[in-house]
């Protein structure tokens, strides 16, 4: 049974801003108390977690925020979460180049990368079959649309936010015995929604405890916090960059009008775009995907 019914999420995100604030207050003191005070928030520098940060410091203004140096932010947020106080920087073990060579590029979403994947590199016939043409109900099939990209000849994989992202946060939090805030909101994916109607706001049971007090939010009730509260956030946004997550990551470029995100990166950071393009191998990944960069 789901802990949060699909008209419960749609009732939420179209509670006024005012409510919604008390409303993820509340999330976040039960959170708070629940961990005796021992929580961090997940800082990526991006707006979402600007306001969850400050969300969370109004109540409680010593909480840590942490952010995962992977290498692959935007200098302009690099630059923002350095100039914001007490965050504590992480590095993974691995960098995206060492990630591309082992595992495989990022293409199209991660169910897609992954389902390539286990296609490519599982020792299950059953799971291969499973992806290949789907359960007994047609479920778990890898989409006709995708098959080409089995016969790739770069690696394709679904691991990089695993290991560049969320290993160091679970290292630190085994290490620290904090329990994390993230700023994940359910409207910016389906997956995202689907684990919100799972867990809700605060998954306290799960195999890795954590807390997304905005999860019902939507894109222009952070911008009206923003201004509310007349919060800083990185000059990047100003640039008409609205994804400030990882500046090489492929998931979802198909869908985007031009110009896309790679061609904007080779006018607004051409150091950062023949470093993409050329060094990583990104150009021949999008060549192959006839996406123009």
């Amino acid at each position: 049974m789901p802990k949060v019914e699909s008209w419960q999420l749609w009732q939420r995100q179209k509670m006024p801003l005012d409510i919604k604030i008390r409303y993820s207050e509340e999330r976040i003191r039960s959170w708070y108390d629940h961990f005796g005070g021992c929580v961090y928030v997940s800082f990526s520098g991006g707006k979402d977690s600007v306001v969850l940060l400050h969300l969370v410091r109004k109540l409680y203004p010593n909480v840590v925020g942490v952010f995962v140096d992977t290498g692959l932010e935007y200098p302009e947020i690099r630059k923002f979460v350095k100039d914001t106080d007490n965050i504590v920087w992480l590095r993974p073990a691995r960098s995206f180049s060492q990630v591309l060579e082992k595992f495989g590029y990022p293409v199209i979403s991660k169910d897609v990368s992954q389902k390539v994947y286990e296609i490519r590199n599982t020792k299950s016939d059953k799971l291969r079959n499973k992806r290949l043409y789907g359960d007994d109900k047609g479920y778990g099939k890898l989409s006709n649309k995708w098959r080409f990209l089995v016969d790739a000849e770069f690696k394709i994989s679904h691991d990089c936010c695993r290991i560049m992202k969320k290993n160091p946060c679970k290292k630190f939090e085994r290490e620290s015995g904090l329990r994390p805030f993230i700023g994940t909101m359910a409207c910016n994916s389906a997956n995202r929604t689907t684990t919100y109607l799972r867990t809700g706001c605060n998954s306290f049971e799960s195999s890795r405890p954590l807390s997304v007090p905005i999860s019902f939010w939507l894109e222009e009730d952070i911008w009206e916090y923003i201004r509310k509260y007349e919060l800083k956030y990185s000059e990047i946004y100003d640039t008409g960059i609205k994804n400030t997550g990882c500046m090489y990551y492929m998931f979802g470029i198909h869908m985007e009008a031009e110009p896309n995100r790679f061609q904007r990166m080779k006018n607004t950071h051409p150091k950062q775009y023949d470093y993409c393009i050329d060094k990583l191998g990104c150009g021949k990944v999008l060549d192959f995907l006839d996406i123009k960069y």
